[in-house]
């Protein structure tokens, strides 16, 4: 079955992702994968039509709000399960992962037998995350809700927002007519209950990670 499986990596590292596709290819041989570094570049695998079975994504992208990868990627494929792979194992960003839409959870300090497990279990249709010790939270929940209402189109007209971009940038960095762009702003804050963009930006920074201490970036054992 592998050989017909089609899998997305999303990170940033070229080495992390060598990694992750050698571990990949140990729990899945001869199933073909799809790489991209950037939120601008998974945006382009996920919209362009290719059947990926999974998708596996680093939190902390280059174009990348917190979880805006996770956000963008189950609002336009919400068929395809995704995999986060991120080196912040705070426990409420595991939490908040799984509000978020993800299948499943594995830190890149992780052996790679644990992401065999989890692959396995989400291809099977489980899910897939770490013991956790963080509550559900409301504010989440309420936030993913919201964020559910967007059509792709407008998630990624609300990420350029949220980074501070005019209407005119927005219109050239996503291919758009200004007035297309203007378009979307309106339909944005209706969805989203918001009175400006302001608003709106701020509202967006609810998807931004908590910082942890200690090691978030150190990756050298990942997948061993």
């Amino acid at each position: 079955m592998s050989d017909a499986l089609r899998l997305l990596i999303a990170d940033d590292h070229p080495m992390f992702r060598a990694a992750l596709r050698h571990a990949l290819g140990e729990v899945l041989p001869g199933a073909g994968i799809v790489e991209v570094a950037s939120q601008s570049a998974l945006e382009a695998a996920v919209a362009g039509g290719e059947a990926f079975d999974l998708a596996m994504l680093d939190l902390m992208m280059p174009g990348a709000m917190g979880f805006s990868s996770l956000v963008f990627a189950r609002g336009q494929r919400p068929e395809l399960p995704v995999v986060i792979i991120s080196s912040n194992e705070h426990p409420r960003t595991i939490r908040r992962a799984q509000q978020f839409g993800a299948s499943g959870f594995v830190p890149k300090s992780a052996p790679a037998s644990v992401l065999g497990e989890a692959v396995t279990a989400v291809l099977a249709g489980k899910v897939w995350f770490p013991p956790l010790q963080a509550e559900r939270d409301e504010g989440d929940a309420q936030l993913a809700d919201r964020l559910a209402q967007l059509t792709p189109q407008q998630l990624r007209v609300l990420m350029r927002l949220a980074d501070g971009l005019l209407n005119k940038q927005i219109a050239y960095e996503l291919s758009l007519a200004e007035n297309t762009v203007k378009i979307h702003v309106t339909a944005i804050l209706r969805k989203l209950g918001c009175h400006s963009r302001t608003q709106a930006a701020v509202l967006v920074k609810g998807l931004s990670l908590e910082e942890e201490s200690g090691g978030l970036h150190d990756q050298g054992n990942a997948l061993r």
